[in-house]
């Protein structure tokens, strides 16, 4: 198990995958590693379900920090192509929080519930001694639809392209760049401390994963969270059981993102990117796909293949195999930031 973030691989086999409670013939897709949901399906429906953290930042300032918290719920149900229809929530809030940053908290969630057709069915609300940010609380995201409509985590085949959009790192740089500001400034210029912080505006792909299901035929999608895309790709391709040629050319970098990970000594490609997606697409639905999403001002890229590989699958970049790197360095990079913070 790595010491920070989710748990590697060989922990959830052997201590998560034997012990999963009941077997109901009603689970479709069940916990595994590196898959972003859950689905039952009852009476001819699909429920799709996923469970996460709540994290809020104040130094985000709290709206922002509101509507970042709640797109991470919301994105490992609506990589299901299926769109996000009810949110369970739990708030364990720290002390130092007051009613009225609550308020905002809160009225923010319920802004951008209403505006994605979300709505809150159950939950719970209290104050304890222990909690502190960002850690705040956890969240059941819930989609109900058609079971034939849902865009699997192990759907990849062979001939489909892969698309990426955003950029690794996006979030992790960001984050730091914002968070961290005043300890980075004497050491990256202006311009790219700017630009990293302005990539917290591209931490959002709800609607990205909507708009390109829609446009499909997409047969695999992936939110590249903590792995980053390196992690992303050895996951969706594990579950399809192929092979993944990329092009690392290919791959679309941020303003800001390359300075700050070699400052941190980060690798862009292990560090955690929400608001990329990882998609997999038919390669008849790729201009469609590219269009919808640009559509957006999303930026999108095709960086690779879907090839026939072995059961557990495998990635290559310009040949090369690539690694599932277990750790995201974007821990340790905050790590050391916040303790020299405190110093």
């Amino acid at each position: 198990m790595s010491d920070l973030g989710k748990i590697d691989r060989e922990f959830f086999e052997r201590q998560v995958a034997p012990n999963l409670g009941a077997e109901r013939d009603d689970v479709a897709v069940g916990p595994q590693h590196g898959v972003d949901f859950g689905v039952l399906e009852i009476g001819g429906r699909a429920l799709v379900t996923a469970t996460d953290p709540v994290s809020i930042m104040p130094q985000l300032g709290l709206e922002r920090a509101a509507r970042f918290a709640l797109d991470l719920v919301l994105a490992d149900v609506a990589v299901s192509g299926i769109p996000p229809s009810h949110l369970s929530i739990c708030f364990t809030l720290p002390e130092t929080m007051t009613d009225d940053q609550f308020a905002t908290v809160w009225k923010t969630i319920h802004e951008e519930c209403v505006d994605l057709g979300v709505a809150v069915v159950t939950g719970h609300t209290a104050r304890y001694s222990d909690p502190s940010y960002p850690w705040v609380g956890a969240a059941t995201a819930m989609a109900v639809g058609d079971p034939d409509e849902i865009v699997r985590p192990d759907g990849a085949r062979p001939g489909d392209r892969l698309l990426l959009t955003t950029g690794p790192a996006v979030e992790s740089v960001g984050l730091l760049s914002t968070l961290f500001a005043d300890q980075l400034a004497g050491d990256l210029s202006d311009d790219v401390l700017s630009s990293a912080q302005d990539r917290l505006a591209e931490v959002y792909c709800v609607r990205d994963a909507l708009a390109a299901a829609a446009a499909g035929p997409v047969t695999a999608m992936h939110d590249v969270t903590e792995g980053g895309l390196a992690g992303a790709l050895n996951e969706m391709a594990a579950g399809a059981g192929a092979r993944f040629s990329v092009d690392r050319d290919s791959v679309p970098m941020r303003p800001g993102v390359r300075e700050v990970c070699d400052f941190l000594e980060m690798d862009p490609w292990a560090a955690t990117s929400s608001g990329s997606l990882l998609l997999a697409v038919d390669s008849e639905g790729v201009d469609d796909v590219v269009a919808a999403l640009e559509d957006r001002d999303t930026v999108v890229a095709e960086i690779g293949s879907v090839e026939p590989g072995t059961d557990g699958g495998d990635v290559l970049v310009d040949g090369d195999r690539l690694p599932h790197p277990n750790v995201d360095p974007s821990w340790r990079a905050y790590a050391e930031l916040a303790d020299a913070a405190d110093e």
